[in-house]
């Protein structure tokens, strides 16, 4: 019997539900995005969706030690915005495109008086997805959902 591909990194900061985000979460997110290091690993994998990267091509990429990678991603998963599955023996990092899409939302969702179509943000809002396939899990499975995408007009 195969076994299913179980996260390991898992978030751990206040929960959205329902594309809402509550403050704290929001907060926490953009904390962690407010670190140099962060952000550079943050953007890297969401150039890697669907398929995501073991934490050793993650630090050799950034240049960055692998103990302090770890805490990094730790800060990152906390916040909602990384999550890690098992891969054999790799740990497989992707971004939570759902959960940036949320904090975009969250951030613009009151722009001019509660109307953000005025300013063009609607787009922002709306949850879509990038036809891109779902990353397969390591024993054949497929994963059953496919990832947003950030949809953000000029």
């Amino acid at each position: 019997m195969p076994k299913a591909n179980l996260a390991v990194v898992r978030r751990g900061g206040p929960a959205t539900s329902a594309d809402k985000m509550s403050a704290p979460h929001a907060l926490a997110a953009l904390a962690a995005l407010g670190q140099p290091t962060r952000l550079e690993i943050f953007q890297l994998l969401m150039r890697a969706e669907p398929r995501g990267l073991p934490a050793g091509s993650i630090a050799e990429t950034i240049g960055c030690p692998h103990n302090t990678l770890s805490s990094h991603l730790g800060i990152l998963a906390r916040s909602g915005l990384v999550r890690g599955t098992r891969d054999g023996r790799s740990i497989i990092y992707r971004a939570d495109v759902e959960s940036i899409r949320t904090l975009i939302a969250f951030l613009v969702t009151d722009c001019c008086d509660g109307h953000p179509e005025l300013c063009n943000l609607q787009d922002v809002l709306r949850g879509g997805t990038c036809g891109c396939p779902p990353p397969a899990e390591p024993d054949g499975l497929s994963a059953s959902s496919n990832h947003s995408v950030l949809l953000i007009a000029p």
